[in-house]
């Protein structure tokens, strides 16, 4: 007990009153950081892949990777870049912007074009680049070579875990599912994967081998984006 000023003062009491409220205020904090985390879609394990394959909703501009892969269309005034694109872009300080002429990197179909971003600036050690062409005559079959391609350099640069966003909608395309774009994307890469093996099987190939693949899409666009790969794993099967 103490006095002062005629006010007596309960110490003990006063102690295990704000130890109380300090476990209810943690207690608060966990709670609000667990609802946080329910509301984030965390990674999303593909069934049956030959080679594992999960799909993550996130910003090709957010990831820590060794490798990510990003698409574009073709250099024009005409394609300007949206979302994730534009995120990447600023976080590069303009340098999508800067590259972006047709006397640059082109965009043309199957072009490719490796950055290796600059310090604190992206969180990909490197960012492939693969061009799309035209945007106005895009159609989804495009994406199986784009696939193909993915899976060579990933291979060709010794990543053995690549991370892939297509960017279609943040490249100004939208009327096609993200689940038909992924459907090519995948048939493509289990081609090159089985070409690969078939040159291992061999001893004639050099890359290293692909053995994980993080597919990114937006998080309303998971369910449309495994449905896609799944179908590509399924005619795949029956090969």
């Amino acid at each position: 007990m103490l006095s002062y000023l005629g006010c007596t003062i309960n110490i003990v009491h006063y102690v295990d009153t704000m130890t109380s409220l300090w476990k209810a205020l943690m207690l608060l904090s966990m709670l609000l950081t667990a609802a946080i985390a329910q509301n984030v879609p965390g990674a999303v394990d593909v069934a049956n892949a030959p080679i594992p394959i999960q799909i993550l909703a996130r910003s090709p501009a957010d990831t820590e990777t060794d490798l990510q892969v990003i698409c574009l269309f073709r250099s024009s005034a005409a394609n300007t870049l949206h979302g994730s694109l534009a995120e990447t872009n600023e976080k590069l300080k303009g340098l999508l912007d800067r590259i972006r002429k047709p006397e640059l990197f082109g965009g043309e179909f199957g072009e490719t074009l490796l950055i290796v971003p600059p310090k604190n600036s992206l969180g990909a050690k490197k960012l492939l680049i693969i061009g799309l062409g035209d945007s106005q005559t895009f159609s989804p079959q495009r994406m199986e070579l784009v696939g193909q391609v993915l899976y060579r350099e990933a291979g060709n640069l010794g990543i053995a875990h690549p991370f892939f966003a297509p960017t279609i909608l943040d490249g100004g395309v939208a009327k096609f599912t993200t689940g038909q774009v992924a459907e090519e994307v995948i048939s493509g890469f289990l081609r090159a994967a089985m070409t690969d093996q078939i040159l291992r099987d061999a001893n004639a190939s050099g890359a290293v081998h692909v053995s994980a693949l993080t597919y990114l899409a937006g998080a309303k666009n998971i369910g449309s984006t495994r449905e896609g790969i799944e179908k590509a794993l399924a005619a795949a099967a029956r090969k």
